[in-house]
């Protein structure tokens, strides 16, 4: 059994990993900014701590003998135009978290074995056919820094002798929820089709798999450094929007132009008509298996 602390554990990936963990025979805690919150969402974890990371460090002593420290949290970049406002509020979100964490585990006696960050594909920017692996170019945009920054605040848990791993994570695919939901709604309304212009690489990746590779980085002492956490039978969009249509039995012919995207959502438009493909040949060489490389198998699961 294992002591491990999350953060930014009622997001999607957050819940389901924690679940794992306990089902697995694990103690887990929670850091969050809501307490209440967490506990009617996951109200099997029995320890949940007020944590303000952005004020005082009356929490650092929790972390004082945790195994493994899982670092999701920072605010959601999908549910509102990007305001300059916004943009600063979900880049500190992330880089002051993860600062304010290292200068914890800094602080105390019994630090954690690992340290495991989020970071996202995003940190490539846009690369067209370009094949990306951990060792690509980074991208000059602002979710290309907003990773960079995130990656490097992680890294220096290393001088404290602590193991980091940062999981650069694809496009979730969850029942439910994020990308399958939004997209849900227009094809079931005969309007769906792909983005842009359909040629753009679309770096999926079922949910069993994200918290798949989370799990393999808690237990693997050989893994470090940066991963890529997207399928290896990576898909074009037009590719992914056919496939998607044709489990709900509803067409995918239309395409929906970038203009009309940036009329809709604003500066988040751009990014969602990137195209990056990305290389999941790393993890893969450290000995993880997907449950899910192929797109239509896992859109069968998540859309039963």
């Amino acid at each position: 059994m294992k002591k491990i602390l999350i953060t930014g554990a009622t997001g999607a990936i957050g819940k389901t990993l924690v679940r794992r963990l306990l089902t697995a025979g694990n103690q887990v805690f929670i850091f969050t900014q809501n307490p209440e919150k967490a506990a009617k969402k996951l109200p099997e974890v029995k320890r949940i701590i007020k944590w303000d990371y952005d004020l005082k460090n009356e929490w650092k002593h929790e972390l004082n003998g945790i195994d493994a420290v899982v670092h999701l949290a920072g605010e959601n970049l999908s549910v509102k135009r990007w305001s300059e406002k916004f943009k600063k509020s979900a880049y500190e979100s992330r880089i002051l978290s993860t600062r304010k964490l290292v200068e914890a585990i800094k602080s105390i006696e019994q630090k954690p074995k690992v340290f495991i960050c989020a970071s996202g594909v995003g940190i490539y920017g846009n690369r067209y056919d370009e094949i990306l692996d951990e060792k690509s170019l980074t991208g000059n945009d602002f979710l290309s820094k907003l990773c960079t920054d995130w990656e490097t605040e992680a890294k220096k848990v290393e001088e404290l002798g602590v193991r980091r791993v940062s999981i650069r994570t694809g496009l979730v695919l969850i029942k439910d929820d994020g990308v399958l939901k939004k997209l849900k709604r227009p094809f079931k309304l005969f309007i769906g089709g792909s983005l842009g212009n359909g040629r753009q690489w679309f770096p999926w990746i079922h949910i069993d798999d994200v918290v798949g590779i989370y799990l393999k980085a808690i237990e693997d002492k050989n893994l470090c450094d940066v991963f890529n956490a997207a399928s290896p039978g990576i898909v074009r969009t037009k590719e992914f929007a056919k496939t998607f249509g044709k489990i709900l039995n509803r067409p995918s012919f239309l395409n929906i132009p970038k203009f009309a995207m940036k009329i809709a959502a604003g500066e988040v438009a751009d990014y969602a008509v990137m195209s990056q493909r990305i290389s999941a040949d790393k993890i893969l060489n450290s000995g993880y298996k997907f449950k899910f490389e192929n797109l239509e198998e896992a859109l069968r699961d998540l859309l039963k």
